[in-house]
């Protein structure tokens, strides 16, 4: 099954409620769409989601490396020689990791439709489906309590909220929004980095009776050293985020003494699927827990990190909302969303379809 044609194009997604986090403000995003086409008649899409502050893409360095003519070397090759495809592309992208995601999840996509599965099952299931957060970015007390509120009558049981612009006044909203949502909805805190040492030690202290589940990246990746310092009950409930791009970051988060005891995987940060899982593997087998995040992304690639995240016995948490606050989308099909959980659709690859 060769692949017989390559197109690219940008897609410009206007968000329904943007958001502000320790470091910045959204209110748009840009996604880079791929499409293979194979001799076959199978097509295969994917989608990137650059992240410069966190990896260094660049919008314009992630569409460069996937102009049409710099993707000219697929054409003619076999998707089922699928993992020395995803080798070569890791070889060709390595410094544009989101639009090496988009062209792997194409191949994994057409793989699977060849194959006539869904994609989790190509990879081999281990879930059927799991509950995702859905994420409110930092603002006044009471625009939290009606956004969470909101999120809780469309059937969310999950809230991820970001803090990291003041501890005083993280500590008091999240108080405020426990008494106001009770004890049955989950809460997990990302602080993008915006804490000291200090503070993250505090945060756990002061925080204990609001059962939260864990703190994502609270400091900055520098400080990596720093984090191993601080008290082990304190760093098994860090999620690696930012700190996490690669097999080899993963691999010195887990030297002891270990820095976190949660990844989060990220198709856009690790390079798509293929990566992915090997990252995957690494959490299996030091019994780390495993998250899967995302950017703001098209459904095609949030539900390619579903199958993946779907595929690993290491999973515990979705953070896979990353297409629910685009105003609109290209595709239709995708992940299923019932009552706060996840699942994949019975179709082959990863179901999904550009919308005409």
């Amino acid at each position: 099954m060769k692949i017989t044609a390559v197109r690219t194009w940008v897609e410009h997604f206007e968000l329904v409620r943007p958001y502000t986090i320790a470091f910045r403000s959204v209110d748009a995003v840009e996604n880079s769409i791929v499409e293979l086409r194979t001799d076959g008649g199978y097509i295969g899409l994917g989608a990137a989601s650059p992240e410069p502050h966190v990896t260094g893409e660049t919008v314009e360095a992630c569409q460069a490396a996937l102009a049409e003519g710099a993707l000219a070397w697929l054409i003619g090759c076999d998707v089922r020689e699928l993992p020395a495809l995803c080798r070569e592309l890791g070889k060709r992208m390595p410094q544009v990791p989101a639009a090496r995601a988009a062209v792997d999840i194409a191949l994994y996509d057409l793989f699977a439709q060849f194959l006539g599965l869904p994609l989790v099952d190509i990879l081999g299931r281990a879930h059927e489906k799991l509950p995702t957060s859905i994420t409110i970015g930092i603002k006044p007390v009471e625009a939290t309590l009606t956004e969470a509120e909101e999120y809780l009558e469309r059937g969310f049981h999950v809230l991820k909220v970001k803090l990291g612009h003041s501890l005083e006044e993280d500590l008091d909203r999240l108080r405020t929004l426990r008494g106001k949502i009770g004890s049955h909805v989950k809460i997990r805190v990302d602080p993008n980095q915006g804490y000291s040492p200090a503070e993250v030690v505090q945060f756990v202290e002061q925080t204990r009776e609001l059962d939260v589940e864990f703190l994502e990246q609270p400091m900055d990746v520098a400080k990596l050293d720093e984090l191993r310092a601080l008290p082990v009950e304190v760093r098994q409930r860090v999620a690696a985020d930012e700190s996490l791009l690669s097999e080899e970051n993963a691999l010195d988060l887990i030297t002891p003494p270990r820095a976190c005891g949660i990844f989060n995987i990220k198709l856009m940060k690790s390079g798509g699927v293929f990566p992915a899982l090997r990252i995957a593997a690494i959490a299996q087998t030091a019994g780390i827990a495993l998250m899967w995040g995302c950017m703001d992304e098209s459904i095609i690639s949030i539900t390619a990190a579903l199958h993946a995240a779907l595929a690993s016995p290491a999973t515990r948490y979705l953070d896979l909302d990353g297409s629910l606050d685009l105003a609109r989308d290209v595709v239709k099909g995708g992940f299923v969303l019932q009552d706060g959980y996840l699942s994949t659709s019975n179709a082959p690859g990863l179901g999904v379809v550009l919308l005409t």
